[in-house]
């Protein structure tokens, strides 16, 4: 049920900017004027809800122990406490479909699936379905796709994790042993698997170029994720995915922003100051004007934190780098009706403690999902 308030004496962040006028809530959407009751925010800032493009964070909650115990809808309920702890009121679950096995093969991302669906109309976070879609996987791909439609999952990343320069020389790559275990093969078998999928590489664009094609026609936003060169971005954009999550190189990163395309970056990047896996820094890709959405990755707490530091280092003012966790998102998503405070969108906002930034309240659609401390006193 929406809280109707009004909210007074706090800063606004709209979208041109910080304002002081009253923030008023009805009926689950931002409203001129609201009959229900004004709350005084003085000492705090209001801001747009943040939409999360791209997080595995999840996977803490439903695998805890991987191998001892699994936590379904209960797990999914504790995800959501995360997200909205942490301001996200959208959030996109990034869910493997892989041969890596494991929390990344298919029977745990039905698992994540049906849970986000029993789950998502009984909490106030708008929880998403992103398939991460291993290309050589080729024997599954019919299954995804059943998936895909069964589900309703309206964002695929296509991705490559074979390692194909070892194994082009038939050699194992670095810890084949512990992936091979993490999945319950036996690492010999594992090591053959990696061998056939790697050597039935030419039947992989003719298999991505049918799929793309008919999921563009069912309106699924597709992307690709770790491009490394401006032909890599260029091969799917042709086949119609137009955002690139993570782009390794700042040649892959000027391709998709030369074509109009939309760019993801890892907000743990940022706050870090570097990949972890030395690829491009986003803090040099966000100060070349690369990018449109930061993606929790795979820590929640990180967008709120990346959007600061991008304004701590200059890169970027207060209005910018919090676009790049609510509207720039939300336009990737296609989701018209969130991502601004504004009459007539949906009542996403975060309410954060102006002397330390720490977010306090977090409501989603016009229902409260999660409050601490003081701030709590001031709307209980």
């Amino acid at each position: 049920m929406s809280i109707d308030v009004t909210l007074q004496g706090a800063r606004v962040l709209r979208p041109d900017g910080w304002d002081s006028a009253p923030l008023a809530v009805c009926g689950g959407v931002f409203v001129d004027m609201a009959d229900g009751r004004e709350i005084d925010l003085t000492g705090y800032d209001v801001l747009p809800g943040i939409i999360d493009v791209h997080g595995d964070g999840f996977e803490r909650h439903m695998a805890p122990r991987r191998g001892a115990l699994r936590e379904r809808d209960a797990g999914m309920v504790a995800v959501a406490a995360e997200l909205a702890a942490n301001g996200i009121t959208t959030a996109v679950l990034a869910q493997f479909w892989s041969w890596e096995g494991g929390l990344r093969g298919p029977d745990f991302a039905r698992e994540v699936f049906d849970s986000v669906r029993v789950m998502r109309t009984s909490v106030p976070i708008d929880m998403r379905l992103q398939l991460r879609l291993e290309t050589h996987y080729l024997d599954e791909m019919d299954a995804a796709e059943a998936v895909i439609d069964e589900f309703g999952v309206g964002y695929v990343v296509f991705n490559d994790h074979l390692p194909h320069a070892r194994l082009a020389e038939g050699r194992k790559p670095p810890r084949l042993t512990g992936q091979a275990l993490k999945s319950r093969r036996n690492p010999e078998d594992y090591f053959k698997l990696l061998l056939d999928l790697h050597g039935r590489g030419a039947e992989v664009g003719p298999a991505m170029d049918a799929l793309t094609h008919r999921l563009a026609a069912k309106g699924v936003t597709m992307g690709s994720h770790d491009d490394h060169t401006a032909a890599d971005r260029a091969e799917w954009r042709a086949r119609g995915a137009h955002v690139s999550e993570f782009p390794e190189t700042l040649d892959a990163a000027q391709a998709a922003r030369d074509a109009g395309e939309f760019i993801v970056l890892g907000a743990p990047n940022v706050v870090r100051g570097a990949s972890h896996a030395g690829n491009a820094s986003a803090q040099d890709l966000i100060g070349a004007g690369l990018c449109d959405a930061l993606a929790s990755d795979y820590h929640y707490p990180s967008p709120a934190r990346a959007a600061w530091r991008c304004v701590e280092l200059g890169l970027l003012d207060e209005v910018a780098a919090w676009r790049l966790v609510s509207d720039g998102p939300a336009r990737l998503l296609g989701l018209e009706d969130r991502g601004r405070l504004e009459p007539g969108l949906r009542a996403d906002f975060i309410v954060m403690d102006q002397s330390n930034r720490r977010i306090v309240a977090t409501v989603a659609g016009g229902q409260v999902a999660w409050m601490s401390g003081e701030v709590a006193q001031r709307f209980v």
